[in-house]
């Protein structure tokens, strides 16, 4: 999916919402559970309940992972099912030696249909330029992430702020944004400074304690520039037979902020 295309989906939906599928097996409904597939049939419900009311839906790989070959099959139907009409994001936060990279970009963009996968900056450019290799794909930067521990590296010496300024020398606002978490509001403003056309993906809003009110006042850049993502609270918002509904209900009410 191109820029255009990205904003093109905001203004038409009017709303800046990804939905994470962190779709955990032990929180699913009981009832799905006699399912062959109960991952996919929890993720297939949660799609079919919102596809109107968001543009983008991410999935977090490690609940996937961890079931093993039915978790990866789980994942590569849902990413299948949820089909060119939403930005589709592989939340596996890869980033390894050149070679390495390059199998893992392969594996999301090329055996798997993902517009967009988070990549770890550590190890520098040779570990994320195999991903802005391929046309049409985009790397999410990890720059500034929700979790507490973000204070250990990333905001020692503002090591946030050399990541973006330097990785912008390595792609662009085509194929390139940055993880910026909401429950950094105060930094959002300054973020925007450094990288006036690029995206954000910012996650941590609901559980996590984000708010969306001041992620759009202090992060947006007139023509969107957002992908703001709640995942649980919206997700798991009922474990009951009404799972799909309580999910919509909660997504309006992120996307109607």
């Amino acid at each position: 999916m191109t820029r255009s295309e990205l904003i093109s989906l905001i203004q038409e939906r009017k709303t800046f919402l990804c939905i994470g599928l962190d779709s955990d097996f032990d929180k699913l409904p009981a009832h799905l559970l006699k399912k062959s597939d109960p991952i996919f049939e929890f993720n297939k419900k949660i799609i079919d309940a919102t596809r109107d009311v968001c543009i983008a839906y991410k999935i977090n790989t490690a609940f996937y992972e961890a079931e093993g070959l039915k978790g990866w099959r789980a994942m590569e139907k849902t990413v299948n099912y949820i089909g060119d009409k939403h930005f589709k994001i592989a939340d596996a936060k890869r980033g390894d030696i050149g070679n390495t990279s390059r199998m893992y970009a392969k594996a999301f963009f090329e055996k798997l249909p993902f517009d967009a996968v988070t990549v770890a900056p550590y190890m520098g450019e040779d570990s994320v330029k195999p991903f802005l290799d391929f046309k049409g794909k985009w790397v999410i930067l990890l720059a500034l992430t929700s979790n507490k521990g973000s204070s250990d590296f990333q905001m020692e010496n503002d090591l946030y702020k050399r990541v973006i300024l330097k990785a912008q020398t390595w792609g662009n606002a085509d194929n390139l944004m940055f993880v910026v978490g909401a429950t950094h509001p105060e930094k959002l403003a300054e973020i925007r400074a450094l990288a006036k056309d690029y995206f954000f993906l910012v996650p941590g809003v609901g559980a996590q304690g984000g708010n969306a009110q001041q992620i759009i006042q202090y992060g947006s850049n007139g023509v969107g520039g957002l992908i703001i993502n709640s995942s649980r609270d919206i997700i798991f918002a009922s474990s009951g037979l009404d799972f799909a509904e309580k999910a919509r209900a909660a997504a309006l009410l992120v996307r109607n902020i």
